[in-house]
Formats: structure tokens, C-alpha cells, sequence
């Protein structure tokens, strides 16, 4: 048996840099004229039951088979504010630079409208650039859109410095494990993102620059020899 990781490469300038930067941001105190925010996505399946699940019972869980119809795929899109207890999740069904585009539209034009900048953090996949905005909207659109970011990469193969990565893990265990159609799905998440908000749950960030530059010394550059 084996598990996957995302295994950071050691004495890389690029990765410490960006990993920094990064914390730098969290640690920022809370400015609602400057709100920071997570962005990640993830892609699901839909899946229906081939049978119908039994219902649990008294003394007897809910039984379900295990065969199962593919019903196609649909992607979620993730803004966590860690300072300001909220998040936003979007399904789309497909997670093109046309659907980042909108994603950051709707974030710039909605709740973060009267914001000065919107401190946007996010991992390096092609589409999550300003480019997918000039691929969207008209040239006079897309600057307006990318004058109110302020953007923040994470490294490659440093995804779990994303808090928005933290919150889609938190969505995936409360979600069922088969959902058969994309309007069922928005649902589930609608009611998952509105308790979450309600509850004001935020996120926690202590890890800082200091214990990076001892706990991850090894993906430091060395002086030693030189």
C-alpha cells in the first residue's frame, strides 16, 4: 500500500520565498478594506445508486450497495475569508479560466465590493491568473477586475498553506458519498456553506515565518559550505 503526498523539494529558494510570502499574509492583522482571502477548487463525481439503499433501522445502519452509475463531474469552488468566519462555495460544471473569471468577478462585485483590494491567496494552477480575466471579460473589464487583487501564489507542492484547501476538506467529509445530479449537489453545499457561516467558524493560522525557519529548515538553502 502506498499514500500520496505532496512532497516539497528541499533547499528551494523558490518554494521558501513563496512559502514566506504566504505567511506574511496570514499573519496580517484583520482590515476589512483589505480582506484577505483562499481560493481553491476541487473536482467531484456525481454518482447515483444503482439500487436503492435500505434504510437504517433500529440495531442495523443504512445499507447501501456498492455498485454505482457515474453521472458525470462538477467542480466546486472555495473562498474561505479566515479572519472574517465566512466562506463562499460555488459548483460549476466545469473548472475552465471562463469559470475562475466569474468566480473572482462575483467575489470583487459582491461581498468585497467597498474593499480597497482583495488580498487574494491561491496555488499555482494554469488558470489561476489575471490572464483568465482578459480571456473572459473586454480589456477595460478585466483591469478593473484585476486592479482590486492583491495576488499571493503559493509554492508548488506547498497546497497545504492554502486555508481554502482546509475548508473543501471540511466540506468533503459532510457531503454524502454518492450525489447523482449538480442541482442535488449546490443544495447540499448551500446548506453546508449557511450552517458554517452561521456558526462563524473561521480559521486559526499559527504557524509563522520563525517556526518555518526551524520546523522546515531542510527546505532552506544551506550557507554552510559556501
Amino acid at each position: 500500500m502506498k499514500e500520496e503526498w505532496c512532497i516539497p523539494p528541499e533547499a528551494s529558494g523558490e518554494f521558501v520565498w513563496r512559502m514566506e510570502d504566504v505567511l506574511e499574509v496570514y499573519k496580517r492583522p484583520y482590515n476589512p478594506q483589505r480582506p484577505v482571502v483562499a481560493l481553491d477548487e476541487k473536482p467531484v463525481q456525481l454518482l447515483s445508486d444503482v439500487r436503492q439503499p435500505i434504510p437504517c433501522e433500529a440495531g442495523h445502519p443504512t445499507r447501501q450497495d456498492n455498485e454505482y452509475k457515474r453521472e458525470g463531474t462538477a467542480n466546486i469552488f472555495c473562498a474561505v475569508e479566515p479572519l472574517g468566519n465566512w466562506r463562499h462555495l460555488q459548483l460549476t460544471q466545469r473548472r475552465t479560466k471562463l469559470d475562475f473569471a466569474a468566480f473572482v468577478k462575483d467575489l470583487v462585485d459582491g461581498r468585497f465590493k467597498d474593499a480597497e483590494k482583495v488580498v487574494l491567496v491561491m496555488d499555482n494552477l494554469n488558470t489561476h491568473s489575471p490572464a483568465s480575466l482578459y480571456d473572459a471579460f473586454t480589456p477595460e473589464e478585466a483591469r478593473r477586475i484585476t486592479e482590486k487583487l492583491e495576488i499571493h501564489h503559493t509554492p508548488k507542492h506547498g497546497s497545504w498553506l492554502n486555508v481554502a484547501e482546509i475548508e473543501l476538506s471540511v466540506v468533503g467529509r459532510r457531503l454524502r458519498d454518492r450525489v447523482s445530479g449538480a442541482e442535488e449537489l449546490a443544495q447540499h453545499l448551500a446548506v453546508i456553506e449557511h450552517e458554517r457561516n452561521d456558526a462563524c467558524k473561521g480559521v486559526d493560522w499559527q504557524f509563522n515565518i520563525g517556526q518555518a525557519r526551524i520546523k522546515l529548515k531542510r527546505l532552506y538553502p544551506s550557507f554552510e559550505m559556501r
